[in-house]
């Protein structure tokens, strides 16, 4: 499950640094072009307006190049959990909360900048999946803990 929660970390990060090319990718799969209406429409608003960034400020883009970098580094910190899941089980507890404060966030934020509710919820589910394998993790951590115990064995 730590395996897990690391490579969905690593999988967002690396989807921050093409945005342009993934949303243009994106539209033309889905032929967002051919007077779609809804999410689709969204989506064509999104991809105008990376594209004009693009063009006219593509400094901008720097903001999501740090934020790959972000999670390549908690990702990367997950690792000590992989190594030693009882003394670093603070990890877990450590993602959790972070997965928890991903809700308000995307409702915020979300919210001033203008973002779909639906989109915000996709946001948040993030959070909910990035918790589920995290409980999980400091479960067992704590049940090694427990067994180690109470078999007297020192860590």
């Amino acid at each position: 499950m730590t395996w897990l929660f690391i490579i969905g970390l690593a999988i967002s990060g690396a989807t921050a640094l093409p945005l342009p090319a993934e949303v243009r990718i994106l539209t033309r799969i889905l032929g967002a072009d051919h007077g779609s209406t809804g999410w689709l429409t969204w989506l064509v608003q999104i991809r105008d307006a990376l594209n004009l960034m693009q063009e006219k400020a593509p400094v901008l883009f720097y903001g999501t190049d740090w934020l790959a970098f972000g999670h390549f580094v908690i990702a990367i910190a997950f690792i000590g959990a992989l190594r030693d899941p009882v003394r670093n089980h603070w990890l877990f507890e450590f993602g959790m909360i972070a997965c928890v404060l991903v809700v308000p966030y995307a409702f915020l934020f979300g919210g001033l900048r203008g973002i779909p509710m639906w989109w915000r919820l996709v946001d948040c589910s993030f959070g909910v999946f990035g918790f589920v394998p995290l409980w999980f993790c400091r479960k067992w951590a704590g049940e090694l803990d427990d067994k180690y115990k109470s078999s007297n064995l020192d860590l």
